[in-house]
């Protein structure tokens, strides 16, 4: 685990948080894996089928994030979320000792109840569980936060399961399970009380208790962005496809591989653990920022994992009786699907970690936790749609489970399509990232003084055509280049630049219009609150030397009057995208993997710049690296 995730885990902002929201999973699952245990083993008689009942189970659960999440959306927002948190944490102290009681004297009836209650739990946590961050972690951080509650999540979840099943299983004494809900549910008490003050992100909030009209109404906070929105149709289609991969994992293994309970508790425990692994994986890869361009390479992983997944069982040796774990793992098919199992979950983590911090990051404050509820009342949907289909194609229309596999895999990249075609932001993201990991290396310096919040002028050298990409690839915030339009229209470029809402300018005496137009749209950004990043040499370098800055930097700081970031980016001459050697792009690509370097300097107060100042400070940051 990498050592920014490790330090996140010893800070108190995070630490309890993050023990808290995992004995939460941790105790849900143990609960749940002993009732069904307590309903499949006959101990308790009844005349309701043992599966109706597990469906019964499921549908109480679910059902709270339908009925109670527009009204935990509220809570969040209008006080604070530690308190709440502990509130919450203590209901389930409560609950697990009625549970307890109901365990003893085997009361199905009552225990199911209770699920309904421990859904309504889990429905209040949801909201909090996800607005909290942002106001305990950094930006920086987010990642990292998110990139870890994913793999606690399903590592509590694995083992909640697993342990729910050893506590309750013949012979291990009544008690063993009311004793491990209990004493897993004070633990989480505990570790909440040591979460810091969250204040309330809108403190003069009216509840509304209509939970109809409040629904319809937190789905249209969810929708007043559009990237955050289709980030929340993206983070419930993911729901959908775990749901149905989980579900019909147990029938896979009995029916295809005709394997042994052990062998569908070592593919559970593969997929789950590999999401985790793609989470915190992603936090690497992401370079401690939000970064989208690793959603389409995780829609990408996921289906054609999912697509192997359909073949990959059909190379199994024939076996006379049920196949073992070291039978399974001796068959070259065998471990084709624990790869194919392990990539869906990577991959997975890679897909759904910069969903759920791009919607922290998006959202404005005061709505964060109902735009959240909003997302759980869809992932719940999505997650009884994916049993409806489940059903219908297994069930009504006879495809096997490898072929509704096939077709998930299929499904997965029509929707991947439909939401980067709508939504480009996220296919702009993949090519910058592809760019900057691919074929450079990139060295970071002094980013952290860039302002976190609030307008800012980025100023550096112009080396190169992909110098707007690189300086993308690596500022925290999103950026609005201010790009000479000859560069700007180039093919394939010009879709990321617009994508980016990249402001083309040209000279004032060859298109005059232009001109103006982009320093209006220079002042409307930095009225809004943005960066904008120019290249005041308005060309690229011929020789590899720094140019004359020319005085748009002057005329932009006398209409806003913001601080300016030097900047300079080191190593691109010489590079496929610069001019030495003859035009750019007229050569062989060289030097791939190139390591280059993108430098800042402290933040400068607008009225002590000047363009010789600043083109002074660039060629300091600059040095002979150029």
């Amino acid at each position: 685990m990498k050592e920014g995730l490790l330090t996140l885990l010893g800070q108190r902002r995070f630490a309890p948080y993050f023990a808290t929201q995992f004995l939460g999973a941790f105790n849900d699952n143990v609960y749940r894996q002993a009732l069904i245990l307590l309903i499949t083993s006959g101990v308790v008689a009844t005349t309701v089928a043992p599966n109706t009942l597990n469906n019964v189970g499921l549908l109480l659960f679910i059902l709270p994030f339908f009925l109670f999440s527009a009204l935990a959306g509220q809570f969040a927002d209008k006080y604070d979320k530690a308190l709440l948190i502990r509130r919450i944490k203590l209901a389930e102290v409560v609950i697990m000792l009625l549970a307890a009681v109901a365990f003893y004297f085997n009361a199905l009836w009552f225990l199911l109840a209770l699920l309904f209650c421990m859904g309504f739990q889990s429905t209040c946590f949801g909201p909090l569980k996800y607005s909290i961050m942002p106001q305990h972690l950094k930006h920086t951080e987010l990642v990292a936060g998110n990139a870890l509650v994913q793999q606690g999540t399903y590592v509590a979840i694995l083992l909640g399961s697993i342990s729910g099943i050893v506590l309750n299983m013949e012979g291990a004494g009544q008690w063993w399970a009311p004793a491990g809900v209990i004493t897993i549910a004070v633990l989480g008490w505990l570790a909440a009380r040591q979460i810091p003050a969250a204040p309330p992100a809108d403190p003069s909030l009216k509840l509304n208790w209509n939970i109809f009209s409040e629904t319809v109404r937190i789905i249209g906070y969810a929708r007043e962005v559009k990237s955050v929105w289709y980030s929340v149709l993206a983070i419930s289609w993911f729901w959908f496809l775990g749901a149905a991969y989980t579900t019909q994992l147990k029938v896979y293994v009995d029916d295809y591989i005709h394997g042994t309970e052990m062998v569908y508790a070592l593919l559970l425990a593969t997929f789950s653990i590999a999401i985790g692994v793609g989470s915190v994986l992603c936090e690497k890869l992401s370079g401690k920022k939000v970064e989208l361009g690793l959603v389409p390479i995780g829609s990408l992983g996921l289906s054609l994992f999912s697509i192997d997944l359909f073949f990959s069982y059909q190379g199994m040796a024939a076996s006379e009786g049920p196949v073992t774990v070291a039978a399974f793992l001796a068959d070259p098919a065998g471990l084709r699907i624990i790869a194919d199992l392990f990539g869906i979950g990577v991959f997975g983590g890679f897909y759904i970690v910069p969903l759920f911090s791009f919607i922290q990051q998006r959202t404005r404050s005061s709505h964060l936790a109902r735009v959240i509820a909003a997302c759980n009342i869809l992932n719940a949907l999505l997650m009884v749609l994916s049993a409806i289909a489940g059903i219908v194609v297994v069930g009504v229309l006879g495809i096997s489970i490898p072929g509704f596999f096939l077709i998930l895999a299929l499904a997965n990249l029509v929707v991947a399509a439909i939401v980067y075609s709508v939504v480009p932001e996220f296919m702009m993201r993949f090519i910058i990232w592809v760019m900057t990991k691919v074929m450079y290396r990139v060295k970071r310096e002094g980013l952290d003084q860039i302002p976190e919040q609030g307008p800012c002028v980025l100023v550096c050298n112009h080396v190169s055509y992909v110098d707007a990409l690189l300086i993308a690839g690596s500022v925290q915030r999103p950026v609005r280049f201010v790009m000479q339009k000859q560069i700007y229209d180039m093919p394939l470029l010009n879709y990321v630049f617009r994508t980016g809402k990249t402001i083309p300018i040209d000279s004032k005496a060859r298109n005059p219009a232009i001109y103006d137009a982009a320093f209006e749209r220079v002042a409307q950004e930095l009225d809004q609150g943005h960066v904008v990043c120019i290249f005041p040499e308005g060309r690229l370098t011929p020789d590899g030397e720094l140019g004359e800055f020319r005085a748009g930097i002057d005329k932009i700081l006398a209409r806003n009057p913001v601080p300016v970031v030097p900047m300079a980016l080191q190593g691109l001459w010489g590079s496929t995208f610069s001019h030495k050697d003859g035009k750019a792009l007229s050569k062989l690509p060289r030097r791939l993997r190139a390591k280059v370097a993108l430098v800042a300097g402290a933040p400068r107060s607008p009225e002590s710049v000047s363009a010789e100042g600043l083109r002074d400070t660039v060629a300091t940051l600059r040095g002979a690296n150029a």
